[in-house]
């Protein structure tokens, strides 16, 4: 099923075709987990229908391509601040990412820690709710919000709430200058430089340590970037700038029949590190994203018990085990709850993570 326009996902959402089985929302297929029920296509709610540069508002269909909104932006020397990833290489899937998928997803790259994440820069979403009805949450334009905010809470709920046909973002200028900063350090030491670098005053967009090295990224107006990168020389001794590759950063530089994407206390990443033996690891926002490619033997959540969170993106669990892991019984009747509102029937991506 694809349909083009909200009116048919509405149709669809109430018809018989969902009676059984559940829908299995796909915007390109490119990010995510992939759930049981029948495969709804939203590429057809593609589409830019307002961009402002003056104002840094972007309004486009749900299944408008990623790539299609950066080049416009960057036509206007703009971009999508939060940096989102492109996880086609590391999961091996084709396709094309959408922007309806990211903010799903609620999808960041390396520059998340300095701006955010997608739902950060979200002003506003239009949804198809378990019942076939239309919600709108948010508007064009930054406000304060009153009440549940429906536009966070739908960036991140990976299709289990609602189909989203619409999106409003706030977009960010290019920065005229960007330098990146490489150390020898490596481990416990190179993390602890990571830490540092990052509590500093100099505002840094980009903290990452793997194969590639260990690299820190400073970005903005052109003499303010020459004052912080020597600022920071300074605070982190034998550091020089080099050329840097951040998409490599951004779209996980791990390879393993499993992948994992570990959410952790920065000063606990290399004591998970060092119990994934083995395992290829990356790590990102100073240590509190740790990329993983590993064998299925290895036991990745013992790893991370107590000290964060690990979601599989590639790869199979073995029993009952979930992808998204298993929540405090406090924490799941409350997502259960939610559920229930947005999808009495449960119609959307059944064994989901809600």
């Amino acid at each position: 099923m694809r349909p083009v326009n909200e009116a048919e996902v509405c149709d669809i959402v109430r018809g018989a075709l969902v009676a059984s089985g559940g829908l299995s929302l796909r915007g390109g297929g490119t990010r995510g987990v992939l759930t049981g029920g029948a495969v709804l296509d939203l590429s057809g709610l593609a589409g830019v229908r307002l961009y402002e540069p003056g104002a840094l508002t972007l309004v486009a269909g749900a299944g408008t391509p990623l790539a299609e909104v950066e080049a416009l932006l960057a036509g206007e020397r703009q971009r999508l601040a939060f940096e989102p990833p492109d996880l086609r290489a590391v999961l091996g899937r084709e396709g094309v990412s959408t922007l309806g998928g990211v903010v799903a997803m609620n999808a960041a790259g390396p520059r998340r820690m300095q701006g955010g994440a997608a739902r950060d820069h979200l002003l506003g979403v239009r949804f198809v709710d378990g019942t076939g009805a239309v919600v709108k949450s948010g508007g064009r334009v930054m406000k304060n919000v009153t009440g549940l905010d429906l536009v966070r809470l739908m960036a991140g709920s990976q299709g289990t709430l609602g189909i989203l046909t619409e999106v409003a973002l706030k977009v960010q200028a290019i920065p005229e200058a960007g330098v990146t900063l490489a150390g020898p350090e490596r481990g416990a030491l190179g993390l602890a430089c990571l830490r540092r670098a990052l509590g500093s005053a100099f505002d840094i967009s980009g903290a990452a340590m793997g194969a590639f090295g260990c690299w820190v990224r400073i970005e903005g107006m052109a003499g303010s970037v020459a004052y912080r990168a020597g600022r920071l020389k300074d605070l982190l001794p034998g550091w020089e700038e080099v050329p840097a590759d951040w998409a490599m950063v951004r779209d996980a530089p791990v390879r393993g029949a499993q992948v994992w994407r570990l959410s952790v206390i920065p000063t606990e990443a290399w004591a998970v590190a060092q119990a994934l033996p083995g395992a290829d690891l990356a790590f990102d926002w100073a240590g509190g994203l740790i990329w993983v490619g590993c064998d299925p033997g290895l036991d990745v959540r013992a790893a991370v018990a107590g000290r964060g969170h690990a979601t599989m993106l590639k790869g199979e669990l073995k029993g009952e085990a979930r992808a998204w892991g298993d929540e405090a019984p406090g924490v799941a009747r409350l997502m259960a709850g939610v559920k229930a509102k947005f999808d009495p029937r449960g119609v959307f991506n059944p064994g989901g993570m809600v």
